[in-house]
């Protein structure tokens, strides 16, 4: 028997971000922002003492890092080729950079998603509980989600 919960970190959570498709062809090349949202799926074979999956108040930390990670900052992929202009505006004071691996929904679940997991395995019994998906939504039309292997 498995047993699922899901916690969300819903779009009044104050997770407004700016960002941008640098590859895109199509409008979102250009930088825009949403105040995401973030969805958790959890699962375990067997609840723990208090009958739970996970304890949504264990989940402070990640909280914590989607805020600083995410509120009121402008995502800049990596390699994205306008990254010294992005750079100057930080310095300046005027944007909040936050350098990732890529932009947009699907690479936010997965960067979220693997946090997630250290956070898991940092806990007493973390194998007692897995994340099985993590979804980021832009808006109640756009999301995306990443599932561990």
């Amino acid at each position: 028997m498995t047993y699922t919960s899901t916690k969300h970190f819903n779009h009044e959570v104050g997770l407004s971000c700016c960002f941008r498709q640098w590859r895109a062809s199509s409008h979102c090349r250009f930088l825009h922002g949403y105040a995401l949202a973030v969805t958790l799926d959890f699962a375990a074979t067997e609840l723990d003492k208090n009958g739970w999956v996970q304890d949504f108040g264990g989940l402070k930390d990640v909280k914590q890092f989607l805020v600083e990670a995410f509120d009121h900052k402008t995502m800049v992929a990596h390699d994205d080729p306008d990254i010294a202009h992005f750079d100057n505006l930080n310095k300046k004071g005027i944007i909040q950079m936050r350098l990732v691996q890529g932009t947009g929904c699907e690479a936010f679940a997965r960067m979220i998603g693997e946090n997630v997991q250290m956070v898991l395995r940092a806990a007493a019994q973390p194998q007692r509980v897995t994340l099985t998906r993590c979804t980021v939504a832009e808006h109640g039309s756009n999301s995306a989600s990443w599932i561990p292997a």
